[in-house]
């Protein structure tokens, strides 16, 4: 979905883009009307940590108790532009449990490049659930990597912008 020109995480705003939890209430329930209009899964599983917070907020939306998360990460440090390295880094997978024939929404709070989540996905996949859907509160398409177009590889997808974003839980010093 292209953000409007009311969206909080319009395109055309420069540096870093700092939401609120009101930013995030709204694009929870838009990824929550999108995920409700195609089917209601089983279970919601967070990329942790950023994907935690909109994985649980989901999974109340959407009357899910089945919530599950798994750490994979890129990014090297909490700041603006971040390093990242090569490959994602997974630590206890273990924390999926069983997923077998179950419908799955992996949940992140960011798609930078992509890789994460695909990463993650794949690995969910392997855990042999019947469905493995995706979905994102934005994209960041200035460092997407995947393919020519987000929505291609992402399910759900609440809003997409062109620069770094700045969660409500995150440090947030250049306001």
């Amino acid at each position: 979905m292209e953000p409007s020109s009311t969206s909080p995480l319009r395109a055309d705003r420069p540096g870093p883009l700092f939401l609120t939890w009101d930013d995030l209430t709204t694009a929870t329930a838009t990824l929550a009307h999108q995920v409700v209009a195609a089917e209601v899964p089983q279970v919601v599983v967070g990329i942790v940590r950023g994907g935690m917070i909109p994985a649980a907020w989901l999974a109340h939306r959407l009357a899910i108790r089945d919530v599950r998360t798994v750490e994979v990460t890129r990014t090297t440090s909490d700041g603006i532009n971040a390093a990242k390295s090569t490959v994602p880094i997974v630590r206890n997978p273990a924390s999926l449990g069983d997923l077998t024939g179950l419908d799955v929404l992996l949940v992140d709070d960011i798609a930078g490049s992509g890789v994460t989540l695909a990463h993650t996905a794949r690995m969910i996949h392997d855990l042999g659930p019947a469905r493995v859907r995706t979905a994102v509160l934005a994209v960041n398409r200035a460092n997407w990597t995947q393919s020519s177009d987000p929505h291609r590889d992402i399910d759900y997808i609440a809003s997409l912008t062109d620069t770094w974003v700045v969660f409500p839980w995150e440090e947030q010093h250049e306001r």
